[in-house]
């Protein structure tokens, strides 16, 4: 059995724990709560060089989408345990179709085995058992803005252990953006093992066409990129990857040579002549990308739809978004991208969508290296995926895009939340402290002591309802990092200080909302300021209680950087919070050559008086 060097997760049988439910909307309920029984032969994956195909996809009806999970594993030839939600049917971590307003109710029964606690229990209120253990689950609706109340997106205290039955009902706003979300388990100390064992799926708001016209009636393919382990462990150098990938359970096999460039790839099967709307998803635990669509090596347009469920420049308009024209996109771990290109024509030897070589400061952190991660073979006639091929369960339901007939003018959810009055402005940022074994990652927050992530802490940071607040996010370490804030999304003001220290800004997100971005390493240089991005948090929604921001490189979530935002109601006592919230803290550097960096929102004395920890 083989288990990740960070963390140690065992997983799958049956009992049944529901607690009361409350919901931000009028309450749609599934009265069955019954334990959803293990499927013979759970979480299937294909071969690679394999057709690539949408994943199964399940749709709502009359408002309500009712699933039941199944949560299994098994172990493959190479003794890598494997994990995933089934539905009674034999579907694997479908692609779950919603409209705005809908409710997503999904029951889950964790048949994993029991495992021993790993780690003290919850505080009340809790929801569901108390107690984590190294089979536990739940599940967070990523880039939803939903509520984190118990039984909707509340990942903080909701724990579903091994024989257990809970029932989420999550309230989709009316005003939600139609476009690409995802869901996986978020258990801290878990998340990186229970993600790469491949326990995600995609979740899909319907009418973007509503949104953005230029993709009515398209053929729409659904790309999952997930990351695991390389078998045998190789050393990460060259072109052997510190994770392989694969794109809807197809794996994209890594070469054993370093300076070999062989990597087998998925075929995507295509008309001659046609245009397809490609909705991808990098559901990686701990691999960013940088995709790049490329004929015999020339990089394509690719004509950006939407980037983090939100169609472009779609909130601020009166009339349908306009598309972004770019020749390469970066997608930090859990962010998503959706795109139109053209099928190759016949002269083109070879056609792919790749990922370009992420860069880091320093060697021995992940290594990232360009490769492909689909191969476009062009059919002609009934060859092509077709809606009833493997794996298809829709009947091409979900295969095209719907046909546009009026602009949307309900989903502007982030609508002038640039010209907003900023009622807080913060600087929180990435810190390390690598003296310690297994190493300290931290979310910190200006003016607060430095800790890692405690589920029963109190939060760090308290917002009032209604409010509008600019955080300065900064990356004071050598490694690449994604920020990531749960229930909301945040206008992208500006990306800070990445060409100073060796990187590219992302491009196309500037002035676009998001609830994913890559903020890159600083290069310690003592003359250069930290690279930061600058973001207004849209606290606007109904969405009030506790959830958390962190780094969505799981292993460093797993290993403490996280944190926890409270938003109260206004008038309420705990709402008086300084304008600036800025102070001098400890800081450390993540290599031997550690000293004091220039902070693009301290004053001169914090910068030049920071305390490093040294070797």
């Amino acid at each position: 059995m083989r288990f990740q060097s960070r963390i140690v997760a065992s997983v799958g049988l049956m009992l049944v724990s529901v607690a009361a439910v409350s919901f931000a909307q009028d309450v749609k309920t599934d009265d069955d709560i019954s334990p959803v029984l293990p499927v013979a032969n759970p979480c299937p994956r294909f071969s690679a060089g394999s057709v690539v195909h949408n994943p199964p996809a399940l749709f709502s009806s009359n408002g309500v989408l009712q699933v039941r999970f199944s949560y299994q594993h098994r172990f493959d030839s190479d003794g890598t345990e494997l994990l995933c939600f089934m539905t009674p049917g034999g579907l694997e971590d479908p692609t779950l179709h919603v409209k705005p307003g809908d409710h997503l109710i999904i029951t889950v029964t964790n048949n994993t085995p029991s495992t021993p606690a790993f780690m003290p229990p919850l505080n009340p209120p809790n929801c569901g058992n108390p107690q984590p253990t190294r089979s536990s689950i739940n599940i967070h609706y990523h880039g939803t803005n939903t509520s984190p109340a118990c039984h909707q997106d509340n990942v903080i205290k909701t724990v579903i252990n091994s024989g257990e039955t809970f029932q989420y009902n999550l309230a989709f706003p009316l005003d939600e953006p139609s476009g690409l979300y995802w869901y996986h388990p978020h258990i801290h100390m878990l998340a990186e093992y229970e993600t790469q064992a491949g326990a995600t799926g995609a979740i899909i708001v319907e009418g973007i066409e509503r949104q953005q016209p230029a993709v009515s009636g398209l053929r729409q393919r659904v790309f999952v990129v997930r990351d695991q382990l390389v078998p045998g462990n190789p050393a990460p150098i060259g072109n052997i990857p510190s994770f392989d990938l694969t794109l809807n359970y197809i794996p994209i096999t890594s070469p054993t040579d370093p300076n070999s460039n062989i990597f087998v790839p998925p075929l995507l099967r295509m008309q001659p002549g046609t245009r397809e709307f490609w909705r991808v998803a990098n559901s990686a635990a701990d691999t960013i990308l940088d995709i790049q669509y490329v004929f015999d090596g020339v990089p394509q347009t690719m004509h950006l739809v939407a980037v983090d469920g939100v169609p472009l420049n779609s909130q601020d308009s009166t009339g349908p978004g306009s598309l972004i024209d770019v020749t390469h996109f970066t997608l930090p771990n859990a962010s998503r991208v959706e795109f139109i290109v053209s099928a190759p024509p016949s002269s083109v030897q070879l056609a792919q969508l790749i990922t370009m070589g992420i860069a880091s400061v320093a060697s021995g952190i992940y290594n990232d290296p360009r490769r492909p991660l689909l191969t476009v073979q062009l059919t002609v006639g009934n060859e092509d995926d077709n809606g009833q091929g493997n794996n298809e369960v829709d009947g091409g339901q979900g295969n095209k895009v719907g046909t546009f007939s009026a602009v949307s003018t309900t989903q502007k959810r982030f609508a002038g939340l640039g010209s907003a009055p900023v009622a807080v402005k913060r600087t929180v940022f990435f810190n390390e402290n690598v003296n310690e074994n297994p190493p300290q990652f931290f979310m910190d927050v200006q003016g607060k002591p430095e800790h890692l992530f405690d589920p029963n802490a109190p939060p760090d940071i308290v917002a009032t309802q209604g409010t509008v607040e600019e955080w300065t996010v900064e990356n004071r370490t050598l490694e690449n990092h994604a920020f990531h804030i749960h229930q909301i999304h945040f206008l992208v003001e500006s990306q800070n200080n990445f060409e100073l220290n060796g990187s590219d800004q992302a491009p196309a997100v500037n002035g676009q909302y998001l609830d994913t971005i890559q903020v890159p390493f600083w290069d310690q240089n003592l003359d250069h300021a930290f690279p930061s991005v600058t973001l207004r948090l849209d606290f606007r929604g109904n969405d009030i209680g506790d959830f958390v921001f962190h780094c969505h490189i799981l292993s460093h979530e797993d290993l403490g950087m996280m944190n926890i935002i409270q938003v109260i109601p206004p008038g309420s006592s705990a709402a008086s919070t300084p304008k600036k919230v800025i102070a001098s803290v400890k800081t450390h550097s993540s290599t031997s050559a550690r000293a004091a960096a220039k902070s693009t929102d301290a004053p001169a004395s914090t910068a030049a008086g920071m305390k490093m920890k040294m070797n």
